[in-house]
C-alpha cells in the first residue's frame, strides 16, 4: 500500500491524548484559520478542514463554536506558527510544528526537552531534507466508487499514492496539491473524515526497545506542551 500507508498506520506517538489537549490545539488552528481567511467555513477552505478534523477527534460542537467566536473578537490571542528542529536520543530526527503567542517560551521549553532527554536543538530548516510534507486525506468510500477510475482522476490534482480500507479511502498527495484534492472531493460530494498535512521520513531508523524509551520520554514531554501542534520524527 506504499511507504506512508505504512508509515501512517505504525506510527506509535501518543498524539492529543487527553482532552483538554485536543481542543486547545483545535482551538488554535481555528483561530489562526480565522484570522487568515475570515469566520465563515463556506468561503475558508483551511477551516473547513479543521473542522472536519474536529468532527473526526469527537471536538463538541460547543467547543467549535466557541472557538470561532473567540477568534472573531478582539481578546484573540495572536499566534504564530513556528517550526521547530532537532536530533532527539540515539539520533532521531525531530520535527515540531508549534502555534504559539509567546515564541521565547516555547524555544525555552522546546529546548529544555531535548537537553534533559540527551538530544540537541537544531537550526530551522536543519533536518527538512529528511522528510516529505504531503497532503492527507481520510475520505468515506462510496458505494458506487471505482477505486482506480478515482486514482486516475486525482492523478491530474497532485496524488502520490492512494489505499482502501474497509469503509475508507486514504489519499497521499503533494504538499502543494492540500487544496486542490479537498476541492476536488468537495465538489464530488464525498464526505471527508480528516485533511491533514504531515511530514513523512524518506527513511526511518529502528531502534533497540531501550532506546526506543529513550525516544519516547523526549516525545511524551514535546507533546505535553500546549503550543506545540504536531510532532514528527524517522524513528521506526
Amino acid at each position: 500500500m506504499g511507504r506512508a500507508f505504512e508509515f501512517r498506520k505504525g506510527r506509535k506517538m501518543k498524539r492529543w491524548g487527553q482532552m483538554a489537549k485536543t481542543f486547545t490545539k483545535y482551538a488554535r488552528e481555528i483561530a489562526m484559520a480565522v484570522k487568515a481567511g475570515g469566520a465563515e467555513p463556506e468561503y475558508n477552505s483551511r477551516l473547513r478542514a479543521i473542522l472536519q478534523n474536529a468532527k473526526q477527534d469527537n471536538v463538541p460542537k460547543d467547543n467549535i463554536e466557541r472557538a470561532i467566536k473567540k477568534a472573531s473578537s478582539k481578546d484573540q490571542e495572536d499566534y504564530k506558527e513556528l517550526v521547530y528542529e532537532g536530533y532527539g536520543p540515539h539520533g532521531i530526527a525531530v520535527v515540531i510544528e508549534t502555534a504559539t503567542d509567546n515564541p521565547t517560551r516555547t524555544v525555552a521549553n522546546i529546548r529544555s526537552y531535548f537537553n534533559k532527554t540527551g538530544g540537541s536543538l537544531g537550526t530551522t530548516g536543519s533536518l527538512d531534507f529528511l522528510f516529505e510534507r504531503q497532503s492527507i486525506f481520510q475520505v468515506t468510500k462510496k458505494a458506487s466508487v471505482d477505486l482506480e477510475e478515482l486514482e486516475f482522476e486525482l492523478i491530474d490534482f497532485g496524488l502520490n499514492e492512494m489505499a482502501s480500507e474497509e469503509d475508507d479511502i486514504f489519499i497521499y498527495g503533494t504538499f502543494e496539491a492540500f487544496g486542490k484534492i479537498q476541492k476536488y472531493l468537495e465538489d464530488n460530494a464525498y464526505e471527508i473524515k480528516s485533511a491533514k498535512l504531515e511530514r513523512i521520513p524518506h527513511d526511518t531508523k529502528e531502534l533497540t526497545s531501550e532506546q526506543e524509551a529513550d525516544v519516547e520520554k523526549l516525545l511524551e514531554k514535546l507533546e505535553d506542551d500546549e503550543d506545540v501542534q504536531q510532532v514528527f520524527h524517522n524513528m521506526k
